[in-house]
């Protein structure tokens, strides 16, 4: 892919995905998955410090980039229960139907080239009565704000490894025949407002 590709991009990404503001998300949210978990976008384990093991049995993560991996490696040490590491794409995953009680997704259907067929794939694999844990930043509902991310994304999208400001993350997740039980929504303080929108919560299977 490239020396930027292959090795600036995934810095870029670790240091952009671990700002205070960032982690502050990232705090609110693992703490909910239980069970058997599957992390979309792992990348540099920045999600790690905040599973709680007493709920969690085992977690795998799945990341096209193996570089990201690599940087995860003192977080992963750490985790306390079971890691398993896959480098593929969240559109086709090699893993069995109805297998997993929670997917923790956090700032990666941004990136993720076809959103839907990951979302989809992410309904294969989970159980039943499991659930996908989010929090993602995309498209603002306020129109100027919007309208900046339309202009800046196209640049945004080289720089940055594939990530896209504007994207309808909600609407994704619904279409995809996911039920929203639980969500939030807010700019992230010190973060500017175009890449600073962000959505949360929990959706049923």
């Amino acid at each position: 892919m490239g020396f930027y590709a292959d090795t600036i991009v995934p810095r870029l990404v670790t240091c952009a995905c671990g700002t205070k503001p960032v982690l502050k998300q990232r705090e609110k949210v693992v703490p909910e998955a239980r069970g058997q978990v599957l992390e979309i976008g792992m990348g540099a384990g920045h999600n790690l410090p905040y599973y709680r093991t007493d709920q969690v049995e085992r977690v795998v993560g799945i990341d096209p980039c193996s570089t990201s991996w690599a940087l995860a490696q003192p977080r992963a040490k750490t985790l306390g229960v079971p890691l398993e590491f896959i480098e593929g794409s969240a559109e086709s995953m090699p893993l069995p139907d109805e297998s997993f009680d929670t997917v923790l997704m956090t700032y990666s259907l941004c990136t993720i080239p076809d959103a839907q067929a990951a979302l989809y794939e992410i309904r294969r694999v989970l159980k039943p009565d499991g659930r996908l844990v989010f929090c993602e930043h995309g498209e603002a509902p306020d129109a100027p704000v919007a309208r900046w991310q339309q202009r800046v994304n196209p640049l945004w999208r080289r720089l940055m490894g594939g990530c896209n400001l504007n994207r309808p993350i909600t609407r994704w997740i619904t279409d995809a025949g996911f039920s929203i039980g639980k969500l939030d929504q807010m700019y992230l303080p010190g973060t500017p407002r175009i890449a600073g929108y962000n959505v949360w919560g929990s959706a049923e299977r």
